[in-house]
């Protein structure tokens, strides 16, 4: 079977000076031990007699004590002297199981969501959020990534699938609304309120308009219309009697609002609203001239074209850093910042929806997040974590040993003084 592959450690920013400060501990601490072992070396060369066996008793209770404590710091890291002794390299050996204790003691003292909640309560998002977004710096910061979110996320979406699903859309909502009666309403509510007043002034001066630049024209057709056998004078007097009129009924309607054929035509138009509201005949024209509509060749290729034209002004605005659309997203999210400050009914509703958020996850992601810290570690090499632990503890667990020195000596000097005192 492959042997388990292990996850790098992250890199530590101060591991030359952890490494440089636990080299000094460990010496300070080795010379402390090297000291009081030529002290006991020397007293007891010397016969070990009257102060001189107190300075023995503790210059060996010293060495005991340093010894020990060497040990223990040792048999955290490492094997001591590479003996395999049962119950040393406590973290390489069981650095898995401090993994599981350690995503369980996250799980149930960290992650718990009366504790999260707690937090979030008492952080203030609303204040901080609405604080940091109405500087307009970081509202432009934002705006720009939320620009650049939108542009990756659109280049990930397929463009057949986008335009079926813009075609699709299209269609969807036009189809449900009938042609008929909404032509029909549109062209009552115009009617009454007086709003095609102009729209029929324009007929009208475009009518009159057409007729005299173009009178040579229509006088040419009116004679080919003509009989045969009418003079050509007649003819003329004919068709310029007929354009004069036409003319001159044009302008007493566009000098006249109440003109007799006007208030004709207000009638017309009213009644072929009623009609397109109400005809069956009507409706079912404008839904076949609608689906006439939606078939053409052009209309589709418009509507394919518009998710194109739109990713291509979403990537030229997100592009230009002075673009219209990073500006008022950034105009936007700043007076969102200053609402934010300002209106404290709107921070407390924020503040429940993080409070919220933050107690759905604690509650529903704890095991997930407890797994993680397991996991991590597990995937861990046993002897780069004792490494980088003893950088990170080591310096501190070396007092250890120079206080084992220092408390050992005591001891030994106490005890010795006791059993001289008890002869």
């Amino acid at each position: 079977m492959a042997a388990p592959t292990h996850a790098p450690l992250p890199t530590l920013r101060t591991e030359v000076e952890r490494t440089a400060r636990l080299q000094l501990m460990r010496r300070r601490a080795t010379a402390l031990l090297v000291f009081v072992t030529a002290v006991f070396a020397v007293a007891t060369a010397t016969g070990a007699h009257g102060w001189v066996a107190y300075v023995q008793a503790t210059a060996e209770a010293s060495m005991v004590g340093a010894l020990a404590d060497w040990f223990a710091v040792v048999a955290l890291f490492r094997h001591p002297m590479g003996l395999p002794i049962p119950h040393t390299a406590i973290i390489p050996e069981r650095k898995d199981q401090f993994g599981e204790t350690l995503g369980d003691f996250v799980q149930t003292s960290f992650l718990t969501p009366e504790t999260i909640t707690e937090r979030v309560r008492t952080a203030g998002v609303g204040t901080r959020v609405g604080t940091w977004l109405s500087q307009r710096a970081n509202a432009e910061r934002l705006a720009r990534h939320a620009v650049d979110a939108a542009v990756a996320v659109a280049d990930l979406l397929k463009e057949d699938d986008v335009h079926a699903a813009l075609e699709q859309f299209v269609r969807d909502r036009i189809a449900s609304v009938p042609l008929a009666p909404l032509a029909g309403r549109g062209l009552r509510m115009a009617t009454e309120s007086g709003r095609h007043t102009e729209l029929v002034n324009a007929a009208i001066a475009g009518l009159d308009t057409y007729l005299d630049e173009h009178r040579f024209e229509l006088q040419a057709r009116f004679g080919e219309q003509s009989p045969w056998w009418l003079p050509g004078a007649v003819e003329d007097r004919i068709f310029d009697r007929l354009v004069d009129g036409a003319r001159a009924v044009l302008g007493e309607m566009a000098r006249n609002p109440n003109h007799s054929l006007r208030r004709e035509l207000d009638q017309r138009l009213m009644g072929l609203a009623d009609e397109l509201e109400t005809s069956d005949e009507l409706r079912v024209r404008g839904e076949r001239i609608k689906q006439d509509l939606l078939d053409h060749p052009a209309v589709r290729e418009w509507m394919a074209s518009l998710w194109s034209d739109l990713k291509a002004q979403l990537r030229a605005q997100a592009d230009a850093p002075d673009s219209e659309l990073r500006q008022r997203l950034a105009g936007a999210i700043a007076a969102l910042g200053t609402r934010l400050q300002e209106d404290a009914t709107l921070r407390g509703r924020v503040d429940e929806i993080v409070e919220s958020a933050a107690r759905y996850v604690a509650t529903q992601f704890s095991d997930e997040i407890g797994n993680i810290v397991k996991q991590t570690i597990s995937r861990w090499d046993g002897e780069e974590t004792a490494h980088r632990l003893e950088l990170l503890l080591g310096p501190d667990l070396q007092f250890i040993r120079i206080n084992g020195t220092v408390v050992g000596g005591l001891a030994g000097l106490v005890l010795h003084t006791v059993a001289q005192l008890a002869r």
